[in-house]
């Protein structure tokens, strides 16, 4: 994973996290996914939020290579800022007036859908977009994965990707013999991973068999914290709410996917979605005016 683009602190967290005690890593998760506040709260503050002792932050703090948490929430105050200070889109919206008080549903789901869009398209997503497009041309086959309500996006990535390229299995609906199906990879295989909070402890052990047996992992994930980031050759990370579920942003990159994918194979793609056009119509499966 390329994390170029988060800061030397949080390169130097994720780098360390997995080889410290289980509350100094627990520590360090709860940096990661709230790094943007952490300049503005006190130690003690820290430690009541990650839910570990005042010993375990100074602790952390020196395994991070600093004496005192003020020169650890500065440096991690101006990654912060220096992350969030290129979105000059994040307040594209104007505000819309609240009517009866309250904001409509639907303008707030949509803004803050527009917001989650525009944190997630960062540079280090589209270099690892590259890589990943990379991975998939050079690839026998794609195998995909996701549970819970993840899920529904493995499948819509099977859906779309399979209507013009046939290298591609759902695995998401096997989870009971995942391990069987992992074990079938061949070298040349990839597995594309949906794994959002909370992580299940069946999709982390089987992204670990397949990079035991050498194939390459393509995570899609929401923290950097996310347990399978190790075992990924490639890693692109959106962002999501706090204030509500949304997948807008993992569905605009399996359409990014699936476009440049088709793109990149265009003569095929084109002729084998026009055989399914032409068939679809034949069959009577979907209304033509020529009918």
């Amino acid at each position: 994973m390329n994390l170029d683009n988060q800061g030397v602190t949080i390169n130097k967290i994720v780098d360390i996290k997995d080889s410290l005690p289980k509350r100094q890593r627990k520590l360090c998760d709860y940096i990661l996914k709230n790094y943007e506040s952490i300049g503005l709260i006190t130690v003690k503050e820290l430690a009541t939020n990650a839910e570990v002792g005042v010993s375990t932050v100074m602790r952390t703090i020196n395994a991070l290579g600093y004496e005192n948490f003020n020169d650890l929430r500065k440096d991690v105050y101006d990654e912060s800022i220096a992350s969030d200070s290129g979105w000059t889109l994040k307040k594209s919206l104007a505000e819309i007036q609240e009517e009866g008080g309250r904001t409509p549903t639907l303008v707030h789901v949509w803004k803050e859908s527009v917001n989650l869009l525009n944190k997630s398209l960062d540079s280090d997503l589209m270099e690892n977009f590259e890589i990943v497009l990379d991975f998939i041309e050079k690839s026998s086959h794609i195998n995909i994965l996701g549970t819970r309500p993840y899920k529904a996006t493995a499948i819509y990535f099977e859906t779309l990707l399979g209507e013009f390229y046939s290298k591609i299995r759902q695995l998401s609906n096997d989870m009971d013999v995942i391990y069987d199906r992992v074990l079938q990879f061949e070298k040349d295989e990839i597995l594309v991973v949906f794994a959002f909070e909370p992580y299940t402890n069946r999709i982390i052990e089987a992204v670990k068999l397949a990079h035991e047996l050498g194939n390459r992992i393509i995570l899609i994930t929401d923290y950097v914290s996310c347990p399978i980031i190790s075992y990924a050759s490639a890693t692109l990370k959106v962002e999501v709410s706090k204030e509500q579920f949304s997948v807008v942003p993992v569905i605009a990159l399996i359409e990014a996917l699936v476009i440049e994918i088709g793109k990149r194979s265009s003569e095929e793609s084109i002729k084998r979605l026009k055989r399914l056009e032409k068939t679809l119509i034949e069959k009577n499966e979907v209304f033509s005016y020529e009918n």
